[in-house]
């Protein structure tokens, strides 16, 4: 991982369609992303296979890590750098037995004992919320921004914790003033006129806070 990776973004083809994938992610990474993971809920594996194999070697050459939501054994076998797991994704152990020694495995959590127990489990870095209610996760409630500080020190001072979920640049310096190191950003991206600017814009916001 980028020593102290900042932004984390999410090719989410939610938002995005296939055909959009590589130049959407071109721009996030030349607006400044620290991470990229391909999400594809709802979509078939040869549809994420493909799009995966095609993003891959654009993360490779701007030097950033590129993660694969939820398929252990598809990261594995595209060579993708970690997985992100969800709290129903099954425990650490089974995917660090297919993922192997060296890649990410990442775990989303939506409470701060949920973040202390994935941080006592193992787990090389955390999503923390959603913080504010977002279409991404329809039904899950909104945790709020009271539990950041406490998360950011009892977990976040010793593995990397992304807060996540409805972040958009304009709540943005509610989040960091809250407390809030590391960032996700998706929609306000992904749906942006200029998505190279507006992640450009996200990472400046988190580099000022944090300097």
């Amino acid at each position: 991982m980028t020593t102290n990776p900042l932004l984390y973004t999410i090719l989410d083809l939610g938002y995005t369609p296939e055909a959009d994938a590589v130049a959407t992610t071109r721009a996030l990474l030349a607006g400044g992303a620290d991470l990229l993971q391909l999400r594809a809920k709802h979509h078939d594996l040869p549809t994420i296979r493909r799009v995966a194999e095609t993003l891959l070697p654009l993360c490779r050459a701007a030097g950033v890590r590129f993660i694969l939501n939820d398929y252990p054994s598809l990261a594995v076998e595209i060579g993708a750098d970690g997985v992100h797991l969800g709290q129903d994704d099954g425990p650490l152990a089974a995917a660090r037995e297919i993922m192997g020694p060296g890649k990410l495995i990442g775990r989303s959590t939506h409470s701060l004992n949920q973040a202390r127990a994935a941080l006592a489990e193992g787990f090389d870095c955390i999503g923390f919320g959603p913080l504010f209610a977002t279409p991404t996760k329809p039904g899950r409630p909104a945790i709020g921004l009271q539990d950041i500080a406490a998360m950011e020190c009892d977990v976040g001072c010793r593995i990397p914790a992304f807060c996540i979920g409805g972040i958009k640049r304009s709540n943005l310096a509610s989040v960091l003033a809250a407390g809030a190191r590391r960032i996700v950003i998706v929609s306000d991206l992904l749906q942006a006129p200029d998505v190279q600017v507006a992640t450009r814009e996200a990472r400046s916001l988190i580099q000022k806070c944090r300097s």
